[in-house]
């Protein structure tokens, strides 16, 4: 299985409960686990777990390890983080990469290994910089054990929540990423069944990830009818908490206190006051509620590629305006006050010499007969000077007489030629995304490159780790802008200008006969070749090119400064 760069989490139990390593001994059942880990859950949490109670199968007590015991010869462990339900969790070390890593071991035996394994192949397959990436699951001596990140650098949502409620702005972000992430796997059939705080973190750029993807609920044989519908409510449930400082349910968790069991679910801005009112709205929209909203208008969000698109059509929520500290008084020193050379007014005992004033250059006898010698030099340079310039004016003035035939000079010998045209903008009838993989990131804003306005753009969304659209399946291809012009024209040149410097652009040109080109070998002419463009990328070619449809096509975008990556498009003139 590839393996990819690290630094990450662990993760055994993020369900919000306290670690259970002194209970190592006490879960022998999936009852006795379950009670404990649906403790403060949601009424429906409990519905999807293996009943509650006791299992007739007893399970294996978890693998009796200890610190610096080696699997396959390179990963050492180094402390349990957790041991329940016959499985543990480790913090680790990779010797051969000399990075750290987390792990969780099971006895092959035990009833849910064959799921484990399945659950952490399937989620390594998914390779989403997102989500915490499965690094490893093997079989091996009697053990089952998978391996994965571990982010030293990131913080979870439990910590941030314990601080109390979110910015308006950082709950938008929330939402939004966990949304896009979460419908991002349910289309490679993949699902969480365990979004806690716990399995949320937030890097020190600010990317949310999700850890123990189909994995936390596999080790916990946890399974849902509706595994869309399971997951939203979860964001639903974090998006709340992030709003409110309380959890959505009757019960405390996850170091929340929740809700007054008498008043049953209302919405977060009548939780709390000050609460954005659309992310209220979406709360409610996600959550298990008949349906109901903070407005009783809005239908509700059963999918997680329903709540991302309802996130998107909310008008963008900026961050808070930074604030600025008073500098401190300006203090004027001794010499911007003007004392500098004057007597003190304090006696010292070494006193300054004062330098006598120079006499004014020029005064002496010998500098008045030096100053009358240049005037008199000069003089008689602008004499001599006047005299010569009115002796080539009269030769030159002989010489016209004298000449009967003139040559023609190059004014009049260009009369006769046509000046070659200049390229003109044609006209734009429509743009859209590209969307080589059926998926579009940014298609609302895409008028915004045609419009004529350099205040308006097409921008990418900010990609994590990797310059060509965060290395995403869904944008092995780039994205870019499609123009139509209407109807099959001459096409000379393009004139672009790009949101950021630095965009890997392509611009290609469909064949004439091309009807709603979608697919990079639909646009087989060439306008600009595969080029880093600076802030604008401007093209004209000797031989013009006929065509309906222009691609300006992205394949790599530049760094923001920040460890992300983001481009766009400012505005789109096709010159004929």
């Amino acid at each position: 299985m590839a393996e990819r760069s690290t630094a990450a989490v662990d993760v055994a139990d993020n369900s919000g409960d306290e670690p259970l390593t002194a209970k190592a001994d006490e879960a022998t059942t999936d009852g006795t686990a379950q009670a404990e880990d649906t403790e403060g859950a949601s009424p429906k949490d409990t519905e999807n777990t293996d009943g509650g109670g006791k299992r007739s199968e007893a399970v294996p007590a978890s693998p009796d390890l200890h610190s610096g015991h080696k699997l396959a010869g390179r990963y050492r462990l180094e402390e349990c983080v957790t041991r329940l339900d016959g499985f543990s969790s480790w913090r680790a070390v990779d010797e051969k990469l000399r990075r750290a890593v987390g792990v969780h071991l099971l006895p092959a035996d035990h009833p849910r290994a064959r799921s484990v394994l399945a659950a952490a192949r399937s989620s390594a397959l998914l390779g989403d910089p997102r989500f915490v990436q499965v690094l490893d699951a093997v079989e091996e001596n009697d053990l089952v054990y998978v391996v994965h990140e571990w982010l030293p650098d990131a913080t979870e949502l439990t910590a941030l929540l314990a601080t109390g409620p979110m910015e308006a702005h950082d709950a938008y972000q929330l939402v939004s990423q966990l949304s896009q992430a979460m419908a991002a796997a349910h289309r490679e059939g993949l699902s969480h069944l365990r979004l806690t705080p716990g399995a949320v973190l937030r890097s020190s750029t600010g990317q949310y990830r999700i850890r123990g993807l189909a994995v936390n609920a596999a080790l916990r044989g946890i399974t849902a009818e509706r595994p869309l519908r399971t997951d939203t409510e979860a964001i639903g449930a974090l998006l709340y908490a992030a709003l409110t400082h309380r959890w959505p349910y009757g019960n405390d968790a996850h170091g929340l206190a929740g809700l007054p069991k008498s008043m049953g679910l209302i919405a977060p801005d009548q939780v709390r006051a000050g609460v954005h009112r659309g992310l209220s709205e979406l709360a409610m929209r996600a959550l298990a509620n008949d349906g109901a909203t903070a407005s009783r208008q809005e239908p509700p969000c059963t999918t997680p590629d329903e709540l991302a698109k309802a996130v998107a059509a909310m008008p963008r929520i900026l961050p808070p305006e930074p604030t600025f500290t008073a500098p401190p008084a300006y203090q004027r020193t001794t010499y911007q006050q003007g004392t500098y050379g004057r007597p003190s007014s304090h006696p010292s005992a070494v006193t300054q010499p004062v330098m006598a004033a120079p006499p004014a250059p020029l005064q002496s006898r010998a500098g008045r007969a030096l100053k009358w010698t240049v005037s008199a030099l000069l003089i008689a340079a602008l004499g001599l000077g006047s005299w010569q310039l009115a002796e080539a004016l009269l030769d030159r003035t002989k010489g016209s007489d004298d000449t009967s035939v003139t040559e023609p000079n190059e004014d009049d010998k260009n009369k006769g030629e046509k000046p070659a045209p200049s390229a003109e903008p044609l006209d734009i009838a429509g743009a859209t995304e590209f969307m080589p993989d059926g998926s579009g990131i940014k298609q609302r804003d895409v008028a915004n490159s045609v419009d004529g306005s350099p205040g308006t753009s097409w921008v990418t969304p900010r990609y994590e780790g990797f310059a060509n659209f965060g290395n995403l399946p869904q944008r092995k291809q780039g994205s870019g802008i499609i123009v139509d012009l209407g109807q099959v024209r001459d096409v000379s040149g393009v004139d672009v200008s790009m949101y950021r410097s630095g965009q890997t652009t392509t611009v290609l040109a469909a064949s004439p006969d091309a009807s709603s080109p979608s697919t990079t070998a639909d646009f087989d002419q060439s306008i600009v070749k595969r080029t880093v463009a600076g802030s604008t990328l401007n093209e004209k070619l000797d031989e013009p090119v006929r065509t309906r449809y222009v691609l300006i096509h992205i394949t790599e975008l530049p760094s923001d400064g920040t460890g992300g990556y983001r481009g766009g498009i400012t505005d789109i003139s096709v010159l004929g």
